[in-house]
């Protein structure tokens, strides 16, 4: 996330002083609805279409792209006008939570029999409790990570395709050479290492380290075990397209364009794949494992995927509480939770309801995602109280950015495991 959070945090402790705990009702007529992302929008104006048709109240959604979506909560925050329902992320529930900015739910809880919170991804559930207990939005989703990969540019330059025994070793060989059989003209890999959750975060955790303790108040970013790693990420890069060309670019358009082989993304993005012009040439691949104890295959321990969820939240200040406790549960009920996996939306925060989502996108298999929670190892998207402090360090000057652009050096790398370790816990320390 590029925007401050000092401003925000300063912007939410002020407002928090005017809020009222009660919760307003109306005979609403109309919800604002905001996500952030296009591609979900029209799924999910059908299941609020559904809402709808048996609440007599109509819920528009409408989509801010993901800088302007959190520059227009922190002025609805300041200005106590924000969005009736709209999605919250682990980079920014916790302070929203804490300024009291999010409507209670627990009130509309105790009463629906429907809602059973334990039915829900533990991570996401927790993630939008606060530390009292009182929650403050419902799981949407859950998303996993594969590795999308070009089969005409495997085929091109006689590299076999990606399969279930494939250790990062083999993945950086492949792209090696790809990347060496076109002159440099083809990168083997697209790596965006900005974007953490569906990139090198998953090769930390696969090597055996944490880039977030399970209590969310440490780190062992500079344990040999992530240094291992992370000198994996070095070498990838090193057939990877530069930083500074992806900076510009982007993974995907170098994907897509076919000057990339091979990309890790997220589950969320699958239709934009789907739906590409080349898209028979595109198939997915469970992410690597690696081989930590030697023994040549794959432990469920080796092979690890970030999951996150985000959660479906009302403002603090609706006038039309009821109406939005009302849409947000029939998103997090069983039918649209269902739902969004059928159409082939995201899969869903509750679990066990996603087994058709492999199945959304004709001609297309994506089972990678489904099938790395039975084969794999899952682990939540690491956060702590104010995540875009440390996060964002991470990616400047001190932190990884040097070993970013510079990966012929494996020294610079380790350094920058050191560095992040300082990073994280000094940022826990002051929260």
């Amino acid at each position: 996330m590029k925007k401050s959070f000092v401003a925000l945090t300063a912007a939410l402790l002020a407002v928090c002083l005017l809020l009222c705990g009660c919760s307003k009702k109306s005979a609403a007529k109309e919800l604002k609805v905001t996500i952030w992302d296009n591609n979900q929008r029209e799924g999910l104006q059908k299941i609020a279409d559904k809402w709808s048709e048996t609440s007599g109240v109509k819920a528009t959604i409408e989509v801010v792209d993901w800088d302007n979506y959190w520059t227009l909560l922190e002025a609805g925050a300041s200005g106590g006008q924000l969005p009736d329902v709209f999605w919250m992320h682990s980079n920014t529930a916790q302070i929203y939570m804490e300024n009291n900015l999010l409507l209670n739910l627990d009130p509309y809880l105790a009463k629906d029999t429907t809602i059973n919170l334990n039915d829900y991804y533990q991570g996401v559930r927790e993630l939008y409790t606060r530390k009292d207990g009182k929650v403050f939005a419902l799981p949407k989703d859950h998303d996993t990570i594969a590795m999308v990969y070009n089969k005409a540019l495997f085929d091109q330059y006689g590299v076999a395709y990606p399969d279930d025994s494939w250790t990062y070793e083999d993945m950086y060989e492949a792209a090696k050479k790809i990347y060496e059989g076109s002159n440099g003209e083809v990168y083997g890999v697209a790596l965006n290492t900005s974007n953490n959750q569906d990139g090198w975060y998953n090769l930390v955790y696969a090597y055996g380290a944490q880039v977030i303790t399970d209590n969310h108040k440490g780190t062992t970013i500079g344990s040999k075990e992530a240094k291992a790693g992370m000198e994996m990420v070095r070498k990838i890069l090193t057939v990877s397209a530069p930083q500074t060309v992806v900076a510009e670019t982007g993974t995907e358009s170098l994907f897509k364009s076919g000057k990339a082989a091979m990309i890790t993304q997220g589950s969320w993005m699958i239709n934009s794949f789907y739906t590409a012009e080349n898209h028979n040439d595109y198939a997915w691949a469970m992410l690597p494992y690696a081989d930590v104890n030697g023994n040549g295959k794959c432990e469920k321990t080796e092979r690890w995927s970030a999951y996150n969820g985000l959660g479906w939240a009302a403002a603090y200040n609706t006038k039309n509480a009821d109406a939005a406790y009302s849409l947000i549960a029939y998103f997090c009920s069983k039918e649209g939770q269902k739902l969004q996996a059928d159409l082939g939306i995201t899969m869903g925060g509750m679990v066990g309801v996603s087994e058709n989502f492999a199945n959304a996108f004709a001609g297309m298999d994506v089972s990678a995602f489904t099938r790395v929670e039975q084969e794999g190892s899952l682990y939540f998207r690491p956060y702590t109280r104010n995540t875009p402090v440390w996060e964002d360090a991470l990616q400047k000057a001190g932190g990884f950015l040097d070993a970013w652009q510079n990966p012929s050096d494996p020294a610079a790398m380790a350094q920058a495991c050191d560095n992040a370790q300082k990073i994280i816990e000094t940022a826990i320390a002051n929260e």
